[in-house]
C-alpha cells in the first residue's frame, strides 16, 4: 500500500482550490484552483473545470507516491453560505476516476459559534 494524503477541496460560488497535503498537512504535495485551468472568470467554479482541477492534481499526487486520499471539503463558511459549491461534488467524482482511493469524506466548512453579523441589513437583501 502506498501513501495516503489528505485532499482539502475549497469550494466557493466563485472558484474551486484543490490541495493535496500529507496527513499532518503541513507539507503540500499538489495544488492547483479553477484560475490555473480556464481562461474565463465565469468558468472558475463550474464543475467542468472543478473536474479539471482535480485531474491536474491527482497526477501530481501520484507521481509523488500518493494513492489514496481522505477528503476534506470546505464551503466558504464564516458568516457567508455554509454550502459547497456546484463543483465539490464533480472534484470528489474526478479524482476518484484519476485512480486514487478515497478515505473518508468530510465537511470542514467554518460554522461560527454566533460571530459577526451577517451582511444585507434587517430586512436582507431586497432585490
Amino acid at each position: 500500500m502506498g501513501r495516503i494524503g489528505i485532499a482539502h477541496i475549497f469550494a466557493s460560488f466563485n472558484n474551486i482550490i484543490i490541495t493535496i497535503t500529507d496527513l499532518t498537512g503541513a507539507e503540500t504535495i499538489a495544488r492547483c484552483s479553477g484560475g490555473m485551468v480556464t481562461k474565463s472568470a465565469k468558468d472558475e467554479s463550474s464543475p467542468y473545470t472543478a473536474m479539471k482541477v482535480a485531474q491536474v492534481v491527482a497526477e501530481a499526487a501520484r507521481d509523488k507516491g500518493i494513492d489514496s486520499v481522505n477528503v476534506r471539503i470546505r464551503g466558504q463558511g464564516g458568516n457567508k453560505a455554509l454550502t459547497p459549491g456546484r463543483g465539490a461534488q464533480a472534484a470528489i467524482r474526478a479524482l476518484v476516476r484519476s485512480g486514487l482511493r478515497i478515505g473518508k469524506i468530510e465537511d470542514v466548512t467554518p460554522i461560527p459559534h454566533d460571530g459577526c453579523r451577517k451582511k444585507g441589513g434587517r430586512r436582507g437583501r431586497r432585490i
